[in-house]
């Protein structure tokens, strides 16, 4: 075999250029947990986002990661404020992701979330939240990976995980055992 070989793959449709088309459609398809990311901008305003990116980055500090465009209506207080709350949400929390995922000017209008540490928002009946401190903003392109340190945070009642999968929100399906491979 050369090594040359490149394996033949289908194509992907196109909706833009084949690197993005290929990159839309894979993730798409690859679920990912729902989180809520809220801070608050330097007049006190409160802002929040949904984010599909959360990671652990090592627990010992308690680091974890997330991803979002510099372009966000929530960049500014992520620039400005050194503290966020991350919210882990279920599936009883697919209402609050729609809200946080809407038009920015109403994603803290009603009483889904009280005031909590520093102020920031936190939202009510997550099934479970960590105040963090921001220690690096790191610029990729109009991007940014934000680290955050873990200073505290709270439990709410369990719940199944809220997936984000192919565009629609959704609750994990039967549980897959074995190590069956393709």
């Amino acid at each position: 075999m050369s090594d040359s070989f490149v394996p033949q793959v289908p194509a992907v449709p196109q909706d833009g250029p084949p690197d993005l088309a290929a990159f839309k459609r894979a993730f798409r398809r690859h679920a990912a947990g729902v989180a809520a990311i809220t801070s608050l901008k330097a007049d006190g305003t409160p802002v929040g986002f949904t984010a599909t990116s959360l990671a652990s980055l090592a627990a010992v500090p308690p680091l974890a990661t997330f991803n979002m465009a510099r372009t966000a209506s929530s960049w500014p207080a992520i620039v400005e404020n050194d503290h966020v709350i991350i919210h882990m949400l279920g599936v009883r929390n697919r209402r609050l992701a729609e809200i946080l995922s809407g038009p920015a000017e109403q994603r803290f209008v009603g009483e889904h979330w009280h005031p909590g540490p520093y102020g920031i928002p936190v939202l009510d009946g997550v099934t479970s939240w960590m105040v963090g401190r921001i220690i690096e903003r790191v610029s990729v392109h109009n991007n940014a990976v934000v680290v955050v340190q873990i200073e505290g945070g709270g439990l709410g009642d369990d719940d199944e995980a809220l997936l984000y999968h192919e565009r629609t929100y959704r609750a994990p399906g039967t549980t897959v055992a074995g190590d069956a491979l393709p």
